[in-house]
C-alpha cells in the first residue's frame, strides 16, 4: 500500500516544532551535531515539514545568505527512509524559491550528494567537514 507523502512550507507553530524535532532526533540524538549549531540561523530561514500519511517524516529549510540561496537541514527520520520522504522535500524547498533566485546552493552530507544530483546540483569544491560530518558543496545548474 502506498503511502501519502506530502512536503509543504510550515505556515504554523505547531509544525514548525514538528519540524524542529525531526531535525533535532536526526542530527542532534542521531548524528551527534551540538544543539546550538542545529539550530543556529532557524529564525532568519523559510522552514518545511514532510508528513507520511499524516506523520511528521521529514524536515528541511532555505534561507539567503550573501552568496546566494542556501538548502540546509534535510532531514528524513530513519522509519520513514526509501519511501521518497526527501526527493519530495527538495522538490518543495526548490519550487518555493524565487524563480529568478541567482545562486542556489547546499552542504550535502556525502551519503545524499546522488541525491542532489537528480535535481541538477553538482559538487563544487572538495570535500569537507562541519559538525564532523563529511559534506560537499553542492551548486544548482541552471
Amino acid at each position: 500500500m502506498s503511502k501519502e507523502i506530502i512536503a509543504k512550507k510550515v505556515t504554523n507553530q505547531d509544525d514548525l516544532e514538528k519540524a524542529f524535532a525531526v531535525r533535532k532526533q536526526v542530527f542532534v540524538t542521531g548524528q551527534g551535531v551540538p544543539i546550538e549549531l542545529e539550530m543556529e540561523n532557524n529564525d532568519v530561514s523559510t522552514h518545511f515539514l514532510a508528513t507520511v500519511d499524516g506523520e511528521p517524516a521529514g524536515a528541511a529549510r532555505w534561507r539567503q545568505t550573501e552568496n546566494g540561496y542556501k538548502l540546509e537541514r534535510f532531514a528524513v527520520l530513519d522509519e520513514y527512509r526509501g519511501l521518497g520522504v526527501a526527493q519530495a522535500m527538495v522538490r518543495a524547498v526548490l519550487n518555493d524559491l524565487p524563480a529568478d533566485a541567482p545562486m542556489v546552493y547546499l552542504n550535502s552530507q556525502i551519503q545524499a550528494v546522488g541525491l542532489y544530483k537528480k535535481f541538477g546540483f553538482e559538487k563544487s569544491g572538495p570535500e569537507f567537514e562541519e559538525a564532523g560530518i563529511k559534506h560537499y558543496k553542492m551548486v544548482l545548474k541552471k
